[in-house]
């Protein structure tokens, strides 16, 4: 099996692309070449040779018209190509493989045809993507291709590693997030929801707004936090707050003002309060929306 893409520098959609397919096919080979006889010799070509077609094995998306675009809008680049037709067989489910194409895929898409999916509100800041980290790799704008390719196959191992852990982690949160559902459903008091252990929950109380605060364990600190459910995921502004009083406090401070005897902290931004017990945590929530 031979996978044949463009050489010269690259990008994380072309790196992407690459790794998915590397995954799929262990043993294939990828050679970086612009020559039109190697792209026609190839068993894929992915993001040159301007065709589309899964039953050719080509994946390109910068021919006239493009090749399509994601139920959001946004155009495929060849990532998205490539894990259109791979990622429910990597991912072992349509849901897992949508939650990366959400996370991973349609960002790295929209930057490889030029979409904005996000607005900066402080001057000369940016957010510090997986684009940037693979780019930081690519330091010599004089470098041979020999050495292009070197790097090339470098950050696409990289790449291979990343997607692996995101599917393990995608499943478990696919998995979590039903439990959750389950628990919420049988949860008399929608307001405040417990957890008896730490499970993926921010999706699932984006559409109920009746929820306000989650309790849940931190095994490592060997305490338990009540976190405010955000209002949406695009924000963290929270549905409700912890008392002003509360700010930053802990310990005795926090014991004090709250009336909780194993109150452990409140954050300063009053998102999040943390107890020795669950009973402690649940009480420090009740105390807050009830306010």
């Amino acid at each position: 099996m031979k996978i044949v893409t463009h050489n010269g520098g690259f990008h994380s959609d072309d790196v992407f692309a690459v790794a998915v397919l590397l995954l799929v096919y262990p043993e294939a080979t990828v050679l970086r070449t612009r020559d039109e006889e190697e792209i026609k010799k190839a068993d894929i070509a992915v993001d040159i040779g301007g065709v589309y077609d899964v039953g050719l094995m080509r994946f390109d998306h910068h021919q006239a018209g493009g090749a399509g675009k994601h139920e959001n809008g946004i155009p495929y680049a060849s990532f998205g190509l490539v894990w259109k037709e791979y990622g429910e067989r990597l991912s072992g489910s349509i849901e897992t493989a949508k939650i990366i194409e959400n996370k991973l895929v349609c960002f790295v898409d929209a930057l490889d045809n030029g979409v904005v999916v996000s607005n900066d509100i402080y001057e000369d800041i940016r957010p510090y993507t997986i684009s940037d980290y693979l780019y930081s790799y690519w330091i010599d704008g004089d470098t041979d291709d020999e050495h292009a390719a070197q790097i090339f196959h470098r950050v696409a191992s990289m790449a291979k590693d990343l997607l692996k852990r995101e599917i393990e982690k995608s499943k478990r949160i696919f998995e979590e997030t039903k439990l959750v559902e389950e628990i919420y459903q049988k949860s008399e008091d929608k307001k405040i929801i417990v957890l008896d252990k730490h499970l993926a929950w921010g999706k699932v109380f984006e559409d109920k707004p009746e929820t306000l605060v989650v309790i849940y364990p931190d095994n490592v600190a060997r305490v338990w936090r009540a976190k405010m459910v955000r209002k949406n995921s695009q924000t963290f502004e929270s549905r409700a707050s912890f008392p002003h009083t509360w700010a930053g406090l802990k310990d005795e401070d926090l014991i004090k003002v709250s009336g909780v005897s194993d109150a452990v902290f409140c954050h300063n931004a009053l998102f999040l309060a943390v107890a020795k017990s669950k009973e402690g945590a649940i009480k420090l929530a009740q105390i807050a929306i009830n306010a």
